[in-house]
């Protein structure tokens, strides 16, 4: 028998999950599964990129590319999914709400096929605390699609706070 504990197993996310923590929903929902959380601090979501999705009607015709405000918006869903499931959430109609991104930059295209790898991280933040700050990294197979800083706010409902 081993005197050594074994490691706590890393939270995840699966869309049902997802679906019960934030409230977006098609054709906005931007996270497909959210993989390794660690409480509070960081998370690797992951976004598959489909020709099915609507903004490539007109984004561009002929040569679909995801717009990077959406990249930017699955980072930031991808952190309310982290600090949701950390703070154990689901089913709170928790509510987020953009209050800043700066330094965002955008250094590839993502098109159908792709998949999104989203990595966020806190940078301010903690339970009990509305307002949260995060860096985020948006990547296809290794190579840079988007990063940015955002600032946002989260809150429950009056009535379930």
């Amino acid at each position: 028998m081993s005197d050594t504990a074994a490691p706590p197993t890393a939270l995840a996310a699966d869309i049902g999950l997802i679906q019960r923590i934030i409230p977006h929903r098609y054709p906005f929902l931007l996270v497909d599964k959210v993989l390794d959380i660690e409480p509070y601090a960081s998370a690797h979501g992951v976004k598959n990129v489909t020709m099915n999705e609507p903004h490539f009607n007109g984004h561009f015709p002929g040569q679909p590319v995801m717009p990077g405000v959406l990249m930017i918006e699955a980072l930031a869903q991808t952190a309310a999914i982290m600090v949701g499931h950390s703070a154990d959430l689901a089913d709170k109609d928790m509510l987020v709400y953009f209050m800043a991104i700066d330094g965002c930059k955008f250094r590839r295209k993502v098109g159908p096929g792709d998949v999104l790898d989203l990595h966020v991280t806190t940078t301010r933040g903690k339970p009990g605390v509305k307002v949260w700050k995060f860096r985020g990294v948006a990547s296809v197979e290794g190579e840079m699609a988007a990063e940015c800083e955002f600032t946002a706010m989260m809150e429950l409902p009056k009535d379930a706070a």
